[in-house]
């Protein structure tokens, strides 16, 4: 029974990386919408209907749970997906909140109010329109007060991976990391804010220094999801096979994913 991770593009192979060594027993359906990535650059709207457009897709596969894996869409797309667009027996969950419950040091679930955190200076690294919505900061609030988040735009990181060109993508890094600092000069932890970054946490870790704990989401989203198949088992849907689907070339996209994962990956056309 199949759990759908759906990304604009290729970093959400980070959490399908997570996800598949948490769940080896559960069938996963890739999908990166490669043709018309990064949604980073795309205005709400747009996002909402290739988002939609793409799980639609995702369901005739057997996903009656699909992992928005792609920050954006998380952030510009899920609430209004949740409150008016999924049917009743189907289930849409983003990224944002399993990385925040860490950072804030809460067990999974917990939906207790607002309290003070250790952590008061938060650096989130995200894309424009990840940023623009604010969709962090708005989570944030619902479960820690007195926190200071100053949010950079990353503009071209992802552009830059996707294409392979590692080198550009860590001079950008670095780039964005000096721009943050100049206006949060101390941050006590950073947020890679897009699935694509973790494939330079290393590079961020570097720039930002060793005091500056840094969280990144895969990891912490395979294991929600595990809580989550734990209580709601039924939402498993009804595939039975690991599939990669993209809108995008297949052999193209399929060299950059195996070039990222250091395994073979196979997409077909979506």
């Amino acid at each position: 029974m199949a759990v759908g991770i759906f990304d604009s593009g290729l970093g959400g192979l980070t959490v399908y990386d997570a996800v598949s060594k948490r769940l080896p027993d559960v069938p996963l359906v890739y999908f990166g919408d490669n043709a018309h990535a990064p949604y980073g650059v795309r205005d709400a709207e747009d996002i909402f209907q290739k988002t939609t457009k793409s799980i639609e897709r995702m369901w005739e596969e057997g996903c009656d749970l699909v992992i928005l894996a792609c920050n954006t869409a998380s952030a510009a797309a899920l609430r209004r997906m949740q409150e008016s667009w999924l049917p009743e027996n189907k289930r849409a969950l983003g990224v944002f909140v399993p990385l925040i419950e860490a950072m804030t040091e809460r067990n999974w679930g917990d939906n207790s109010p607002p309290r003070e955190v250790d952590v008061k200076h938060v650096a989130l690294f995200a894309t424009p329109a990840t940023v623009a919505s604010r969709a962090f900061q708005r989570e944030l609030a619902f479960r820690a007060i007195g926190v200071d988040v100053e949010a950079q735009a990353c503009g071209g990181v992802v552009d830059a991976i996707e294409d392979g060109d590692l080198i550009l993508a860590e001079a950008l890094v670095r780039s964005h990391v000096d721009a943050l600092r100049r206006k949060m000069p101390s941050p006590e932890a950073a947020i890679l804010g897009c699935t694509h970054y973790p494939l330079m946490e290393n590079i961020f870790q570097d720039a930002l220094g060793a005091d500056v704990q840094v969280y990144s989401q895969a990891n912490l989203v395979a294991e929600s999801l595990a809580h989550y198949l734990d209580r709601h088992p039924k939402m498993q849907g009804e595939g039975t096979e690991n599939v990669f689907l993209t809108t995008g070339d297949p052999k193209r996209v399929s060299d950059r994913a195996t070039q990222f994962l250091r395994r073979k990956i196979e997409f077909t056309a979506a």
